[in-house]
C-alpha cells in the first residue's frame, strides 16, 4: 500500500513534467542558420541600348583588362565580329555585353584554362567606337559623338558647343529605325524632361540653318533676319529695332510669293516673307 507521502511525491513530479512539457511547447524555435549564396553575375546582354545605366561593348571599342593581383593590364580591341584576342590564346565573345559581363567571362574562361584558381577580372573601356551618335548642320563642331551612357538630347548639344547664330531655333532628330522628331532648342534645357529625350546609339541630329524672312520701310534696322517658330508680325517689328517715328504698324504690307497681303500684327510670319512698314498719315 503506498503511503500518502509517495503518493505527494509522484504528484509533484508528475506537475513538474506537465509544466516542462507546456514550457517547450511555448517557446519560439531557433531559427535555422542559412547560408547566403553569393550574388549571381549575369552574363545576359544588357538592356536595350540608351536604356542602361551600363556600356554595351560593339565592334572596334577598345577595352583594357587585368586580373586582380597582378602586375600587367591587357589591351585589346574588338573585331568585326565582336570578340577580342586575350593574352592567353583564346577568343572570347565580347559585343554585346557590359564590361562588368566581360569580366565574369574573363574570369570564367581563365578559370576553364587552369590559368588561376578563382581569379577577379576587372575590365575598363578605353575606346568608345561602336556607340555614337551623328549630328550635323548649323552648330559648333559637327561630327561623330561617342556615347558610353544615356544622354539626353541638351547634352549632346553641349557637347557639340550649342547650335551656331544663323540656325533654327529646333533640332530635329532621326532614330536609326525611328520617325523623325523636331525639338525647340529652348525647351532643351528649359522645358519639361519630355521635351529633352535620351539620345540613342545611331541617331542622326541635324540643326538646320534658319529660314529667313525680309523687313523695309518705316523700320529702325531694315534687312534680313532668321525666322523663329511661330514669329509673328510684331515680334518681327521687334527683331527690326522697331518701328520709327513716321511709322505704323497698322499698314504692313507682306509680299508672299506673288501675292502681296496686309497683316494684323498676331498673324504668323513665313519663310521668304517681305514686310514693309508703311508710314503713318498725319
Amino acid at each position: 500500500m503506498v503511503s500518502r507521502l509517495d503518493a505527494f511525491g509522484r504528484a509533484v513530479a508528475f506537475c513538474v513534467v506537465l509544466a516542462a512539457g507546456a514550457a517547450q511547447a511555448q517557446a519560439p524555435a531557433t531559427p535555422a542558420t542559412t547560408a547566403v549564396a553569393p550574388p549571381v553575375v549575369s552574363t545576359a546582354p544588357a538592356v536595350a541600348a540608351g536604356t542602361s545605366a551600363e556600356y554595351v561593348l560593339g565592334p572596334e571599342d577598345v577595352i583594357e583588362y587585368d586580373v586582380v593581383g597582378t602586375s600587367d593590364r591587357i589591351r585589346a580591341r574588338l573585331y568585326t565580329d565582336g570578340t577580342i584576342q586575350t593574352s592567353f590564346g583564346a577568343r572570347v565573345s565580347a559585343a554585346g555585353r557590359t564590361p562588368r559581363e566581360l569580366a565574369a567571362e574573363l574570369a570564367k574562361t581563365l578559370k576553364a584554362g587552369g590559368y588561376y584558381s578563382d581569379p577577379v577580372v576587372n575590365v575598363e573601356v578605353v575606346g568608345y567606337a561602336s556607340r555614337y551618335v551623328t549630328v550635323l548642320g548649323a552648330v559648333g563642331t559637327p561630327g561623330l559623338v561617342p556615347i558610353n551612357r544615356a544622354f539626353r538630347l541638351s547634352e549632346i548639344l553641349a557637347r557639340v558647343g550649342g547650335v551656331r547664330g544663323d540656325a533654327a531655333d529646333y533640332l530635329i532628330v532621326r532614330a536609326e529605325n525611328g520617325p523623325e522628331k523636331r525639338y525647340n532648342v529652348e525647351k532643351l534645357a528649359a522645358g519639361d524632361p519630355s521635351d529633352d529625350p535620351a539620345v540613342t546609339a545611331g541617331d542622326k541630329i541635324f540643326a538646320p540653318m534658319a529660314e529667313i524672312f525680309y523687313i523695309s520701310g518705316q523700320i529702325k534696322a531694315p534687312g534680313s533676319y532668321p525666322l523663329r517658330t511661330d514669329m509673328t508680325i510684331a515680334q518681327a517689328i521687334a527683331k527690326g529695332g522697331g518701328i520709327t517715328e513716321s511709322g505704323t504698324d497698322k499698314t504692313v504690307k507682306v509680299r508672299r510669293g506673288d501675292k502681296t497681303v496686309k497683316l494684323k500684327g498676331d498673324a504668323k510670319v513665313l519663310p521668304g516673307d517681305v514686310l514693309t512698314v508703311g508710314e503713318r498719315l498725319f
